[in-house]
């Protein structure tokens, strides 16, 4: 048990090194941006496109500050506006399909898994459900009614203190992540070294193979779908590098875990917009299934094609 608590804790601070070094720089530049003309340059470049998914064009405030810091900072965007709810359902459907996007790419790209993967499914995603609920949608025009206030970001002058805020977060964020990824990795090594992960991976066989995938994949989906992309990736690398998961399997399951991550905190936090979230954590799952299982049936077929082909060359 010993040996088991400290090879665990050592994957931890391992883990914290490597995603703390995407994390740290990462946040502090965004959260400097903040204070610069560079965001407002973006929501005005976007704002015409919000037409397209029957938003307005200050909805184009919440879009980028989800997708450039994260969900609470797009709530913080969304509160600001008067919006029906059917324009804080879509906002909010496509914020849980792409926000956080630098540092949860970032992150994505130490498994191994190609960016304009990780890009083309999460933006994809996005634009195609806004425009999808928007066509199909005919309600929701009543204006909606939010439930508390969040605080954005703090009113700070000069360049030293908006640097000091940008650090502050920025360790801030780092220290998150240590203090939920190594008491995990040690939970796990634990379970590892009992053979509880085994059981755990034949039991969860039937619903891996369904997403073809095998089933040492199955401890990286559950890490994402429980905690998130960003925490769940230290599972994930330790699982490239341990497990003996494979390109195929890992770049699966991240396109499952785009479509649905973090489904607890992700679907809860959207409660107090006065919006129905069961029909959003709907979405968000069967997309992720239907999405992940097509993928995973062209991919495995184009094997299974290759493998007969090479065995006919001979």
């Amino acid at each position: 048990m010993i040996d088991s608590v400290k090879k665990g804790l050592l994957a931890g601070l391992k883990t914290t090194w490597t995603l703390g070094k995407i994390i740290f720089p990462v946040t502090l530049i965004i959260s400097v941006l903040q204070y610069t003309p560079v965001l407002d340059w973006v929501i005005k470049v976007i704002a015409p496109l919000m037409n397209l998914f029957g938003l307005p064009g200050d909805a184009a405030i919440p879009l980028v500050l989800g997708n450039f810091l994260n969900l609470y900072a797009g709530i913080a965007g969304i509160l600001t506006l008067e919006l029906s709810v059917k324009e804080v359902f879509i906002i909010a459907v496509m914020l849980s399909f792409s926000h956080n996007l630098l540092i949860e790419s970032g992150v994505a790209l130490k498994t191994g898994v190609k960016l304009w993967i990780i890009l083309t499914v999460r933006i994809g995603l996005a634009v195609i459900s806004a425009v999808v609920i928007n066509l199909v949608w005919h309600g929701g025009s009543e204006t909606a009614q939010y439930g508390f206030i969040s605080a954005g970001a703090p009113e700070l002058d000069g360049i030293g203190a908006i640097l000091l805020y940008g650090t502050q977060k920025a360790a801030s964020g780092v220290l998150q992540l240590a203090i939920i990824v190594i008491p995990l990795m040690v939970v796990i090594q634990i379970m590892k070294d009992l053979r509880w992960l085994d059981v755990f991976s034949r039991l969860l066989a039937p619903l891996m193979k369904i997403l073809g995938m095998k089933p040492n994949a199955s401890m990286t989906l559950v890490a994402g779908l429980t905690i998130g992309l960003a925490y769940g990736a230290g599972v994930m690398i330790q699982a490239v590098r341990e497990d003996n998961v494979s390109k195929k399997d890992i770049t699966l399951a991240f396109i499952f875990l785009v479509a649905c991550h973090a489904v607890v905190e992700d679907t809860l936090i959207f409660i107090p917009l006065g919006i129905p979230v069961l029909p959003l954590l709907l979405i968000r799952l069967a997309v992720a299934f239907l999405l992940t299982m097509i993928v995973g049936f062209i991919w495995n077929r184009s094997d299974i094609t290759q493998r007969k082909e090479a065995t006919y060359g001979q």
